[in-house]
């Protein structure tokens, strides 16, 4: 299917313009696709406050040929650890030891990354105001149905990806009997403050039920984050307010970064993930990627990062072979058995940070803070160790793995 032995240029339809959907597009593009993607929103952007890259998401990024201008974007964390509600210190990582070992995190406001990405795609790349309704396999293709600000439209593909989020429709469309994201018991505030806040580190603190984080960006402004277990749906008439009750007695910065965001601004959102995995991540010439295949929840800082893999991979496995279906079952067996794992690890931390039996907490501040740098280290490790396949042009300029 490749365009130097047929004369056609392969066509990908990408649902959703997110960043897995852009980072996709920007492989696909290196594999010598055609892609387009379709936006449900009028204006493509990123909706969010700050995004962990950790090393593996910049391997990613450089694999992508984005690496240098993201990074220029992001600040490279220099250390930071794990606190309880009066300040105290669990646990205290450098930056240093974490760059040694080959653990860089760069942290940036999601926006600027989505940008970036947008950036490296030619214009008309994404078709805003664009809602997936239909997919069906015709012949090796497919034939996508959306309703566009047209009217209703349909795309013919030789491939389908879809990188549409937690409630993907392309899941629900062709996956049947996946399961629905289910609430995984706790809700989460985001914010970044107006101005510019004096944080020198990143800082996590623990508390019974509840976690707050602290995430100094380039230009010096916070990002932050609270969570807490509450029942699912519950909102309050001022977002803002709720969390300075929750959290107004924690210790330095929590409240400062906390004012220094204007209410309107911050987020509130309960935390969804996939209850089970799904038995494959290919169906014909449709395939899924990010939270669309793999939603976890926050607690490892990695799905942007595994989204931003899936979109590597996924180009590397189209370019070196033109079989579409063939290339996504290489696909899915290189990046399911990952993928679970790291959602597995995320939900299991999750639980642990959400503890509301005091006499656990207790149990298990003692053991964070019995936790040697190197073994903290060793852990971020595996969860990081990853190695994104090579990308070259062959002699027709088609990139091949």
């Amino acid at each position: 299917m490749s365009d130097d032995q047929t004369g056609h240029t392969p066509r990908a339809v990408i649902a959703g313009a997110g960043i897995g959907g852009l980072a996709a597009a920007i492989g696909l593009r290196r594999a010598g696709w055609q892609p387009v993607i379709l936006e449900r929103y009028p204006t493509p952007g990123a909706i969010g406050a700050g995004v962990s890259l950790w090393s593996n998401a910049l391997d990613a990024l450089d694999a992508l040929g984005v690496g240098e201008v993201t990074r220029s974007a992001g600040t490279l964390q220099s250390g930071g650890g794990v606190r309880v509600p009066d300040g105290r210190w669990l646990f205290r990582g450098s930056g240093a030891a974490m760059n040694r070992s080959g653990d860089a995190l760069l942290v940036m406001h999601r926006a600027e990354l989505h940008r970036e990405l947008l950036a490296a795609l030619p214009a008309g790349t994404v078709i805003p105001g664009a809602t997936v309704t239909g997919v069906e396999h015709v012949g090796d293709g497919v034939v996508v149905g959306y309703d566009a600000p047209t009217g209703r439209e349909e795309a013919r593909c030789d491939l389908l990806v879809g990188a549409d989020g937690i409630h993907s429709t392309v899941r629900q469309k062709v996956w049947l009997e996946a399961p629905a994201p289910i609430y995984a018991g706790f809700t989460a505030w985001r914010g970044v403050t107006d101005e510019p806040v004096d944080v020198e580190e990143s800082t996590e603190t623990w508390g019974v039920g509840a976690e707050f984080g602290v995430v100094p960006l380039a230009d010096q402004r916070v990002y932050w984050f609270g969570t807490a277990n509450l029942p699912e749906g519950t909102t309050f008439g001022d977002e803002r307010a709720e969390v300075l009750r929750r959290f107004g007695q924690w210790h330095h910065p929590v409240t400062t970064v906390v004012r220094a965001t204007t209410p309107s601004a911050v987020l509130h959102h309960d935390i969804y993930h996939l209850p089970r995995p799904l038995p494959r991540f290919s169906c014909g010439a449709v395939v899924l990627l990010g939270d669309a295949a793999h939603a976890m929840t926050p607690n490892l800082g990695q799905g942007a990062c595994l989204a931003l893999e899936d979109a590597v991979v996924l180009a590397a496995c189209l370019a070196a072979d033109t079989d579409v279906e063939r290339a996504l079952l290489r696909y899915d067996e290189q990046r399911r058995p990952r993928a679970e794992d790291l959602v597995k690890m995320s939900a299991q931390m999750g639980r642990m940070i959400q503890l509301e039996n005091r006499a656990a907490v207790v149990l298990r501040n003692l053991m964070v803070r019995a936790t040697p740098e190197r073994h903290a280290l060793a852990r971020i490790a595996r969860i990081t160790n990853w190695t994104p396949p090579e990308i070259s042009r062959d002699e027709h300029g088609r990139e091949t793995a």
